[in-house]
């Protein structure tokens, strides 16, 4: 793969780093910073970001929403075709669900379990409830409109993987998707890794997860609902088996860091969730900062199969032709 970067699909924003949620897999919530990405900060990449030919930006956090103006940065990022995706709590979805509408593409909400479990991992009462609340006040207002769920899967909810898809069926989500719960990274506000009583509060019991996940699979939707193939439903199994030394650790196939880029609400650029920032935009370009010597490089060394965070990592980006 080239190391210098001429094109960027994906572009993950950051808009700022507060949340409004106390989930247990994350530290984000803890922040209190008051940084965060400005129009006008923004407005100095938009050259940089056409140029790029970026197509896809994925709004991040944190919770979006709690940004001083979001929507700014949504209008001007709108006048090209670039798609808007907007991650979300769903907390906020009915008190924004006409600028949504305006502004975004489609939403991805947090969907941890049926109500009860959600609840409980979210550290928040009644997030299940406003969530579903949120949902039907934008359907009400433009039915169409594409909101799609994710689930974290980690110790509170791995027994309720079934009920959780049965819970986005109920909530008119159009589909949801998997995804292990990071246990060892240096992501997500933390300063450091977790100490291990951390991470292992985190590990699902093994065969209660293996049970549910081939429960799962065997019940498997031919509709699409669930996003993931059985093999990647399957992956999210062997992630935790290889946490607790049961299986190899085996890297995705991931070309993330050179048809990709996240910029943190410090205007820290990482080549993708995980791996350490290779530069800041403070003063700089994107493209300054993407094609530095440093990020170069960072690709040039990078082997994804050996790399120990990518061996470690719960996320799987891989586009061809690009």
């Amino acid at each position: 793969m080239n190391a210098q970067i001429t094109r960027l699909p994906i572009l993950v924003l950051e808009p700022h780093g507060r949340c409004n949620c106390r989930c247990l897999m994350c530290d984000i919530w803890k922040s209190t910073g008051a940084a965060e990405i400005t129009g006008v900060e923004l407005e100095r990449h938009l050259e940089d970001i056409a140029r790029l030919g970026v197509e896809w930006i994925v709004f991040t956090g944190g919770e979006p929403l709690m940004h001083s103006d979001f929507f700014r940065l949504c209008r001007l990022l709108r006048g090209s075709s670039v798609r808007l995706t907007l991650l979300s709590s769903g907390l906020l979805l009915t008190r924004y669900a006409r600028e949504i509408i305006e502004h975004v593409n489609d939403v991805i909400v947090s969907l941890d379990g049926p109500r009860e479990v959600h609840d409980q991992i979210r550290g928040v009462p009644r997030a299940f409830d406003m969530v579903a609340v949120g949902v039907e006040v934008i359907h009400r207002l433009l039915p169409e409109f594409s909101i799609t769920a994710r689930c974290t899967v980690q110790a509170a909810n791995a027994a309720h993987l079934r009920a959780t898809v049965a819970s986005a069926r109920q909530l008119g989500l159009g589909s949801i998707s998997f995804l292990a719960a990071d246990l060892t990274s240096s992501a997500f506000n933390r300063a450091t890794p977790w100490p291990s009583d951390r991470q292992n509060s985190l590990l699902p019991d093994l065969p209660t997860l293996e049970g549910e996940m081939q429960a799962l699979m065997e019940a498997y939707p031919c509709d699409g609902f669930i996003l993931e193939s059985p093999a990647k439903l399957r992956r999210i199994v062997s992630h935790f088996r290889a946490y607790a030394r049961l299986d190899p650790q085996i890297a995705p196939r991931c070309n993330a860091p050179w048809i990709s880029a996240v910029i943190e609400n410090t205007l820290d650029v990482r080549p993708c969730f995980f791996q350490p920032a290779i530069g800041n935009l403070a003063g700089r370009s994107l493209l300054e900062v993407l094609n530095s010597p440093s990020a170069i490089r960072f690709r040039n060394e990078l082997n994804v199969e050996n790399n120990p965070i990518c061996r470690r990592c719960v996320c799987s980006l891989y586009r061809t032709g690009s």
